[in-house]
């Protein structure tokens, strides 16, 4: 009989079926303690999860501590300006040697016995040092231990528990290019705006993933926020525009886009009535600016384009009204902790932050239009997998068919679904391509 994490135990959890176009996943993979003990240790222990952006430690002895997979962490900037990825557990007994979320330190004292560690995780110093034989220190067999892995493309810093893991560049594979279209809005970079947004959503993990480039709930599920953008701005918009497409990155990563049909504003190139005539002038000269910096094709990507990314398997880039990177992980099979942030072009004024802020809030933000809609429809989604015996399987098999998937369409799901598959039974010859 397979052990509980064995591949033979999840062999049957997705159904992809080219010849007759149909992709179904088991509803089993939402519920099951099992299935999260295998993603802990085929995904999250061996995939690059985001850590931080580096304008989050913009100078020497400036730190973050957060958890990334399940794991404590700090990310400092040493004197010397190079970024290091800490565990944050004291060598002595365990301790978190850090509890405070960021802020500025040369050192971190572990609060049990005192242990002192700098911003490299370096031992500096311990009560009753004389009690140690003379080679205890050396060879860092005291220090804080560096995470396997660190490293950052345009600003956006992974980390990786596998030190044989492939080059984080060749991990993002397409969804390199879209990281940098958002870093192309800054034309000094781009900067991590204070304020961070947490909560829990009472569901599993991947159904935040699946909802965040699922195209097809958009107007059914946001109605009010548009009947908002109707009232406010007189938009239109009622869905029968909403044209974009979606597209299979590689390694497991999506993108949910499209190009020049969206209803909401953009503070750094879209001006909307609800802004106020004041606005428009600055509004539409941040566009010029980006796509004389840019040149036309790339410029009318950036400042014409709204796109929602999925970098496998657990972070999420919404570009759209305003620009917010998001990360959640499973506690439980049917709980997980979210955390947001918003980012921003470094130096942007005051009257653009305010309006980029105000975007952020009154849509994405958990106390805006959208996230408490999604946040029900998932919790929804959870509750009636207590019927997975006798109603067994999720049904993604929109867009099968065709040759040019449009957004509410699925591939971007099955993309996910098909990596996941790969890792969870530990077989590399699996297919991760397809319709």
């Amino acid at each position: 009989m397979p052990q509980d994490n064995s591949p033979d135990r999840f062999a049957d959890l997705i159904v992809d079926d080219r010849r007759d176009a149909r992709f179904k996943v088991n509803r089993r993979v939402f519920v099951d303690d099992a299935v999260l003990r295998a993603e802990r240790d085929h995904i999250f222990s061996k995939c690059w999860l985001y850590l931080g952006h580096t304008s989050e430690v913009p100078k020497a002895s400036s730190f973050v501590a957060r958890r990334v997979g399940g794991r404590p962490l700090i990310f400092t900037r040493d004197r010397e300006g190079t970024m290091n990825a800490l565990y944050n557990t004291c060598p002595h007994r365990g301790a978190v040697v850090c509890r405070e979320r960021s802020g500025t330190r040369r050192s971190f004292t572990c609060g049990y016995h005192a242990w002192t560690f700098d911003e490299r995780g370096r031992l500096m110093g311990m009560p009753g040092r004389e009690a140690l034989p003379p080679e205890a220190t050396e060879d860092c067999k005291l220090d804080l231990v560096h995470v396997e892995r660190m490293e950052e493309f345009c600003g956006f810093v992974f980390v990786c528990f596998d030190r044989h893991a492939m080059p984080l560049v060749d991990y993002l594979a397409g969804a390199a290019e879209y990281l940098a279209y958002v870093a192309d809005q800054g034309e000094h970079g781009m900067e991590v705006s204070r304020g961070t947004q947490d909560y829990g959503i009472p569901a599993n993990w991947k159904l935040l993933q699946e909802n965040s480039v699922d195209g097809y709930h958009g107007v059914p599920t946001h109605s009010t926020y548009f009947d908002y953008l109707r009232t406010r701005d007189n938009s239109t918009f009622d869905g029968s525009r909403a044209r974009g497409w979606v597209k299979n990155l590689g390694n497991g990563h999506a993108v949910s886009e499209s190009i020049g049909v969206i209803p909401w504003g953009r503070p750094y190139a879209r001006w909307v009535p609800g802004w106020g005539e004041e606005a428009r002038a600055e509004v539409e000269e941040i566009g010029r600016k980006i796509m004389a910096r840019l040149g036309p094709e790339r410029g009318n990507v950036v400042v014409n384009g709204d796109r929602n990314l999925i970098v496998f398997p657990n972070l999420v880039v919404n570009d759209i009204m305003a620009t917010t990177i998001r990360t959640f992980y499973p506690v439980r099979p049917d709980y997980m902790e979210v955390t947001a942030w918003s980012l921003a072009p470094v130096g942007e004024s005051p009257t653009s932050r305010d309006r980029r802020m105000r975007n952020f809030v009154e849509f994405l933000g958990p106390a805006g239009f959208a996230t408490p809609d999604d946040v029900e429809m998932l919790e929804m989604c959870q509750r009636g997998y207590a019927n997975h015996a006798a109603a067994p399987w999720n049904d993604i098999s929109r867009g099968m068919l065709s040759n040019a998937p449009v957004k509410t369409d699925e591939l971007q799901m099955r993309t996910f679904w098909r990596r996941w598959r790969q890792l969870v039974s530990g077989d590399p010859s699996l297919e991760l391509t397809g319709p």
